[in-house]
């Protein structure tokens, strides 16, 4: 047996709580002989009479007040889970996972994102520390920050910080100490602390350029981190020489602590990405 459609059940609820077909069909926004079409419909499909009608009013029979008790309730709650789908797009909520390296949560995220926590109280935001590749899509992440636009072929990437060099560091002591080397070549003979990345597996080589031409050192030294904040510390101790970016060492070069050498092998890159799912 046909039953009709949700619109029919909107109309009756409206005509027994008005108890009157013309302030229903007002509020409807049509006119009262569609209202009374559709009850009527309605009534048929149903085999039993809703509502009595006289030239005065409008009352509900016994059929029609158990579902008025059974439906209102019920399109209240739809209305409500529609009204609360709606506010989604006018106010934010939910979670945002984010993944990237340390430098770029401290220095290019964070900035961006406290305004987002004190005015978006409904949005929670995840950061996750981590140097390697991670799979955005399969570690279920929004978004995540990479250097110099390394990226899946089903992702995209918009920039969002400036370019950057690798700059080869060391500390004035350890200049002192070993000298510096004038070639990309002499970094073989000296201590040098190394990068291991967790998607590489392997250790990380130093890139240099020549002539518009690049190629790759292995370096050997005493040290060996997944992290450029800690090789960093491990430079100024005069651990040895390292090659991170001008935006992790640019603040101890100008204060001297650390000086850069092989400077006219080295150019400027991409920055920091920030790589999305492609929808």
């Amino acid at each position: 047996m046909k039953t009709g459609n949700l619109s029919d059940l909107v109309v009756f609820v409206a005509v027994a709580q008005e108890s009157n077909f013309t302030r229903a069909a007002a509020w409807l926004g049509v006119s009262p002989s569609a209202v009374s079409q559709t009850i009527r419909g309605l009534e048929e499909r149903l085999g039993v009479q809703l509502l009595t009608r006289t030239t005065r009013s409008v009352t509900r029979t016994e059929a029609g007040e158990r579902l008025l008790q059974e439906i209102a309730p019920l399109l209240d709650q739809i209305h409500g889970h529609l009204g609360a789908l709606s506010a989604l797009g006018q106010h934010p909520s939910g979670t945002v996972r984010i993944t990237a390296d340390e430098y770029a949560v401290r220095h290019v995220l964070w900035p961006k994102l406290r305004p987002v926590i004190e005015t978006c109280p409904d949005v929670a935001i995840e950061l996750m520390t981590d140097y390697g590749l991670t799979d955005i899509v399969a570690e279920r992440f929004d978004a995540g920050v990479r250097l110099g636009g390394i990226i899946d072929a089903d992702m995209v990437a918009v920039p969002i910080g400036p370019p950057m060099r690798m700059v080869t560091v060391a500390s004035p002591a350890y200049l002192k100490r070993y000298g510096a080397p004038r070639r990309p070549e002499e970094l073989i003979t000296h201590r040098c602390i190394n990068l291991r990345l967790p998607t590489h597996g392997g250790v990380y080589p130093w890139e240099f350029t020549s002539d518009g031409s690049e190629f790759r050192v292995r370096v050997q030294g005493p040290l060996i981190m997944n992290s450029a904040l800690q090789i960093l510390d491990a430079c100024l101790a005069g651990v040895g020489l390292a090659q991170v970016t001008d935006a992790h060492a640019q603040e101890y070069i100008n204060s001297g602590a650390l000086e850069e050498v092989l400077g006219g092998w080295s150019e400027m890159f991409p920055g920091y990405l920030d790589a999305l799912r492609r929808e």
